[in-house]
């Protein structure tokens, strides 16, 4: 893929990405935008984006994700329109959808807040598609998101409560720091990753299995439930709820091993010649369909369901 210009500054930015968009947007993989926000896009690449999505269609009126941007090619059939390219395996949701304004009142964006006591304004600045941010206002709406959810159904079976208390120091190492090797270092790192991943996921489920429909609990009351990437990380699957199912540890395995998927229609599939079906009526529940998370917008995403499909079912050994 070849580049439409060199990039040589760096820098972060809000995407506007909502539900139902008029752009030839592909959530995760590439963004649509018209030329007038050409440079300041091209000034991201390389770097982290942060995605919003406003009221319309149901959206959730607020900051939702990172991702980082990888290029930025012409749109070959739209004549002023281009595409900005993700890394698909740097997409990672907030724990919490960050609203516009911080607890004080104040819009995260300088540019957002009213001249007379920082609350966000609306029209002007808002509608802009993207919109540039400062070291300092990415590590502000990055750490509000990343606030850890400590529901019970987030929480991990056992250790330290909660699982990542250390996240604190981290933050104010991101907002403090404006070497990128810094931010990067949290951006990318597995470990915060994981356990963030893992908490949303088993929080979106209400701690139960997503195939067995068991809800099993510890005496502290912490779901036995594991958060299992539908495409794996090993082949950059992102950390999205949207590429994750809670299942009991045996299913996991199953799972991952490619002897159980899930078809289209959230059918269970099963890898019949290596699951014995006494086995398969044990651990799958009735009617062998894929059991939802209460909120439609956490409902695993068909291209990720594609993935394992044809590139993991019946193919582990």
């Amino acid at each position: 893929m070849q580049s439409f210009s060199p990039y040589i500054v760096m820098a972060n930015a809000i995407f506007i990405q909502n539900l139902v968009s008029i752009y030839n947007d592909s959530p995760g993989k590439f963004y649509h935008f018209p030329k007038q926000y050409l440079k300041m896009v091209e000034e991201t690449v390389g770097d982290w984006v942060v995605f919003y999505e406003s009221r319309r269609n149901s959206g959730a009126f607020g900051y939702t994700s990172v991702q980082k941007v990888t290029d930025v090619v012409p749109d070959s059939k739209r004549k002023n329109y281009f595409y900005a390219y993700l890394d698909e395996s740097s997409l990672w949701d907030f724990e919490t959808i960050v609203p516009r304004a911080a607890p004080d009142g104040q819009a995260f964006e300088h540019c957002l807040r009213h001249q007379e006591d920082g609350r966000p304004i609306s029209g002007g600045a808002s509608t802009a598609a993207v919109r540039r941010l400062s070291n300092s206002e990415f590590g502000a709406i990055f750490s509000a998101g990343m606030q850890e959810n400590l529901s019970i159904d987030a929480l991990p079976r056992e250790g330290a409560l909660p699982a990542l208390r250390g996240f604190q120091d981290a933050r104010d190492s991101f907002e403090g720091a404006p070497l990128l090797v810094v931010r990067e270092e949290i951006l990318v790192s597995r470990k915060l990753r994981d356990a963030s991943f893992a908490r949303q996921v088993k929080a979106a489920y209400s701690g139960r299995c997503a195939i067995s429909g068991l809800d099993l609990r510890n005496g502290g009351g912490r779901p036995e439930v594991q958060a299992a990437h539908i495409r794996p990380v090993s082949d950059r699957g992102p950390d999205t709820v949207r590429n994750g199912l809670a299942l009991s540890g045996t299913l996991h395995w199953m799972f991952d091993r490619g002897l159980i998927s899930i078809a289209a229609d959230y059918q269970i599939l099963i890898s019949h010649n290596k699951v014995p079906a006494d086995t398969a009526k044990r651990l799958i529940s009735p009617g062998q369909k894929l059991l939802l998370p209460s909120e439609k917008r956490y409902y695993p995403h068909q291209e990720f369901l594609r993935y394992h499909r044809e590139e993991v079912f019946g193919r582990v050994a």
